[in-house]
């Protein structure tokens, strides 16, 4: 009688461990539009993050484990009085970051929120700046953070644009991990092997499931997934800078391995993966492709498959605000990821709830001509009872073109178009967006509105003179660059 025996050759690490980590040991950020672009994700994202500090639910997940704990040399919490060991603070700034769903996103056969990662890149840069500064040493500036950003963002697109985590049931966060790992433990000084090892153990860690994100379980953990994958990560890097060994073939190992335990997982739109195409798939190499072109949430604090159907609904109010009860149905035309993650019918349990509904996020505007982070609570919910009898009048019709071009490349539109229907018969016209106004199509359009959300968001929390002092070093490039990433944290520190 013959028995399968394990094989116990050590492999090198898998190839796309390897790639990651050459990547970051060894590119130049030279592209001046991915550094200016990397400029505005980060006031964006950090504005993102001191509007959520408004939200008691936010703000509940802040702050050390034990309470009072003081950590020498810690990382700032933007917005807030706190300093944390880097684990936490990552956690921290991830949370507040993805709290309001208004960051960036990347949209294509996986989506994500690739400005996620400036948790953890922020975190270990401030505490590494002051550790450096209490040994004598010159810090990091804030070129570094830049430059981490840029990376950060490739790895997750990059392996984002051929494959479909979503598909098999498993959420876009572990791409978080992953990205943040290898950019972290690289900011950490490490060399090779430890990225290497880091990036694998970020892989081990697999499944992130995304039952969370949709009905019937969508909730608020959705909010703080991101900062618990990025904080994750600069755990894994400092176990790894430590000497901690890693596993080679994380992904490629039969039947233990990322591949054959997570990713060939079959789903009722996709048969069983054949073992060939269980691998990766990859579009490109790494470069600076992914921050030249990210989406920026710049209207609506809103998922963004929606984002085109909000601003059709916000020019549809003032054409129907004065008819609602002369509706007879809404019809949308939309792109099929569109309809497979927030086109929902029923009861809307909660405030993540609602920011993840396409019915919803068309019907405030059209009611209200305005969708803002305050639409999504309970207490606002509960007294328009208008938005839920508006969305059982809603249609959703997937449009093929629509569908095609979300994934075209050198289109990437996430187009909505919607008309509205009255009883006597007439109808508005229907209103087609087919690029928000994020999008790098709409560069020029787009980013003076990005630096006005900045500057709402910086009057959220701090006086006017600090807002302005903020405000004029994110505007310049040059100056930003060269300032100590310490001193920047400084800016945005509540006493």
């Amino acid at each position: 009688m013959s028995h399968n025996v394990d094989i116990n050759n050590r492999p090198d690490y898998d190839h796309v461990i390897q790639d990651i980590t050459d990547y970051v040991l060894s590119f130049s950020v030279s592209s001046e539009e991915a550094l200016d672009t990397a400029r505005n994700c980060l006031l964006d994202t950090l504005g993102c993050g001191l509007l959520a500090l408004r939200f008691p639910e936010c703000t509940k997940h802040l702050g050390p484990i034990v309470q009072d704990t003081l950590v020498p040399n810690g990382a700032r919490v933007p917005g807030t009085s706190l300093s944390l060991d880097p684990v936490k603070a990552a956690w921290d700034i991830g949370c507040i970051i993805r709290w309001l769903d208004y960051n960036d996103t990347w949209l294509a056969a996986e989506w994500g929120h690739p400005s996620d990662n400036l948790g953890g890149i922020l975190a270990v840069a401030d505490h590494l700046s002051q550790v450096k500064i209490s040994k004598g040493e010159q810090p990091l500036m804030m070129r570094e953070v830049l430059e981490a950003m840029v990376m950060a963002h490739e790895i997750q697109g990059v392996i984002a644009l051929e494959n479909s985590f979503n598909r098999v049931g498993l959420c876009h966060v572990l791409l978080v991990r992953v990205a943040s790992t290898a950019v972290v433990t690289k900011m950490m000084g490490g060399n090779r092997e430890q990225i290497m090892a880091a990036i694998s153990q970020a892989w081990v860690d697999g499944s992130a499931l995304r039952t969370y994100r949709h009905a019937p379980n969508a909730g608020s953990r959705k909010s703080w997934a991101a900062g618990d994958a990025t904080s994750r990560a600069v755990r894994l890097a400092d176990m790894s800078m430590r000497g901690e060994m890693g596993i080679p073939s994380a992904l490629t190992a039969p039947q233990w391995g990322f591949y054959d335990v997570s990713f060939s997982t079959t789903n009722k739109d996709q048969a069983l993966k054949p073992e060939s195409e269980r691998e990766f798939s990859f579009a490109q190499a790494y470069g600076s492709y992914v921050m030249e072109n990210i989406l920026f949430k710049i209207s609506f604090p809103a998922e963004f498959h929606a984002q085109t159907a909000a601003e059709a609904s916000v020019i549809l109010h003032p054409k129907v605000k004065a008819r609602l009860s002369e509706i007879h149905k809404i019809v949308i035309r939309t792109h099929e990821s569109a309809i497979r993650i927030i086109s929902k019918t029923g009861s809307l349990a909660n405030a993540a709830d609602r920011d993840h509904c396409l019915q919803y996020m068309i019907a405030v505007p059209l009611v209200f001509g305005s969708l803002t982070a305050e639409h999504y609570e309970d207490s606002f919910h509960d007294a328009n009872p208008i938005i839920d009898e508006l969305r059982e009048k809603m249609e959703i019709l997937e449009d093929k073109r629509f569908t095609a071009e979300y994934l075209e490349a050198d289109k990437r539109s996430i187009a909505n178009a919607i008309q509205v229907f009255f009883k006597d018969g007439s109808s508005t016209k229907e209103v087609v967006i087919e690029y928000p106004v994020g999008h790098r199509r709409r560069r020029e359009e787009g980013i003076p509105l990005l630096e006005q959300k900045f500057k709402a968001n910086l009057a959220s929390r701090f006086p006017n003179q600090q807002c302005q002092t903020i405000f004029t070093l994110c505007k310049n490039q040059a100056m930003l660059e060269s300032t100590p990433v310490n001193r920047f944290m400084d800016l945005f520190v509540i006493a």
